[in-house]
Parts: C-alpha cells; sequence; structure tokens
C-alpha cells in the first residue's frame, strides 16, 4: 500500500507558477474562518514529519511553507487566533474552533529565521505557490504513530516523489559541521531573507530550526 504523504504532492508534486503573487489563507471553520493574507510567493515549501505542525486529517507529514512576515496580515477573525505553545521558536497561533494553524512566525532577534513565518500553503485560496521541496524530520512520524517498520516505504515513497528525506535521516550529526558552513554561506550570499529562495534552503533550514538545541537533536521548533 503507497503511503499517504499529504494530499497535496500524494498525486505527484506540482511545480509551481512563476511571479505568483499569494493569496489569502483561510482556515476549516464554515461560518467566520480565521483568513490571513500572504502578499509574496513561498521562499521555500517542504513536507514535515514533526508532531508539532498541523496536518490534515489521514496525512501523514504537514506540508510547510516560509514568507516573509512582513508579507503576512490577519484579515478575518483574528480574535479566533491562539498560539499553540509559546515556549515554541514558531509561535503557531491556531483557530482555536477548527485547529488549523494559520500562521507561525519567528520573532527572536537573535534567530536565523527572525522575520520569517510559516505557514500551509495548500490553505491559500489561489494555487501555484512553489512546490515543496525536501522532506524534514521525517523519523518524527513514528512519534505520531507510524511503526517503525512501515519506515522504508514512507521514505521510498518521499524519494520517489523527489522530497528526499533531510535531516537526522541523512546523517545530522556527522554533517552538523559542514551544514554550519553552508548555512554561513547561504545567509552571506543572499543578504536577507528574500534572497534565500534562488538557494538550497535544507542546510539552512536544519541547522536553523536545531539552533536553539545543543547538542543539536533534530527535534522541531
Amino acid at each position: 500500500m503507497t503511503a499517504k504523504i499529504h494530499p497535496a504532492v500524494d498525486n505527484g508534486v506540482k511545480a509551481g507558477t512563476p511571479g505568483f503573487a499569494g493569496g489569502t489563507l483561510a482556515c476549516k471553520c464554515t461560518t467566520d474562518p480565521v483568513k490571513v493574507s500572504i502578499e509574496s510567493d513561498v521562499l521555500f515549501n517542504h513536507v514535515c514529519g514533526c508532531s508539532q505542525c498541523w496536518r490534515p486529517t489521514g496525512a501523514l507529514f504537514s506540508m510547510i511553507a516560509v514568507v516573509p512576515t512582513d508579507k503576512v496580515k490577519v484579515l478575518a477573525n483574528g480574535h479566533k487566533l491562539k498560539v499553540v505553545d509559546p515556549t515554541k521558536t514558531i509561535q503557531r497561533n491556531a483557530c482555536t474552533v477548527c485547529g488549523v494553524h494559520m500562521h507561525g512566525p519567528i520573532v527572536n532577534p537573535k534567530h536565523a529565521f527572525n522575520g520569517l513565518t510559516f505557514v500551509h500553503a495548500e490553505r491559500l485560496d489561489k494555487s501555484g505557490w512553489a512546490a515543496p521541496a525536501f522532506a524534514a524530520f521525517v523519523s518524527s512520524v513514528i512519534e505520531t504513530g507510524t511503526k517503525p517498520e512501515d519506515m522504508g516505504g514512507i521514505r521510498a515513497r518521499l524519494k520517489e516523489l523527489k522530497l528526499d528525506p533531510y535531516g537526522s535521516d541523512r546523517g545530522q550529526h556527522r554533517e552538523s559541521k559542514r551544514r554550519r558552513k553552508t548555512c554561513h554561506v547561504v545567509k552571506s550570499k543572499s543578504g536577507s531573507q528574500k534572497g534565500r529562495a534562488s538557494h538550497d534552503p535544507r542546510p539552512f533550514f536544519i541547522s536553523a530550526t536545531c539552533s536553539e538545541i545543543s547538542p543539536c537533536k533534530s527535534k522541531p521548533p
């Protein structure tokens, strides 16, 4: 049986539309839904197996996109939002009625992702957002009930979709020094969050999201 990764990729990963300018996120509520405006394309997108992120019913992975925080604006019914866990690096604002995570900014001047916000692009009212390019925290799906013996099939399906597992599944600890170096190169070349989309975000993402854990244990932020 083929593993169900996420509804947005299970039938194949669709390429994004060049020049995509964003849209409006909406939660699942049929009455007074929370709406959040995203006024840009995503900088990068990926599927995530961590236990912290919201995912559609039946999906093994969530799909997380990153956008500049200054391009995010709550349009309607923001009073329904509440931060799921204020102690986390990502301040995941969820609808208190349907549970969908609407936006998750990082507000920490010392953090590499300060000024960026995590969103679920599949909740946008328009298609064309940048396609997911890799899978992070793959082994963490075991924490949400996946049997360890199923992991081989899950990794095989991710690779079939060209969503190569990255992070602890690819030698996180052995490669930590190399990734910190790569992270520095990506950050210095881009100069700003807007420039990161043109570089491979995987080493930078894993290093940055693990940066507050010493030693790095590949836990989600």
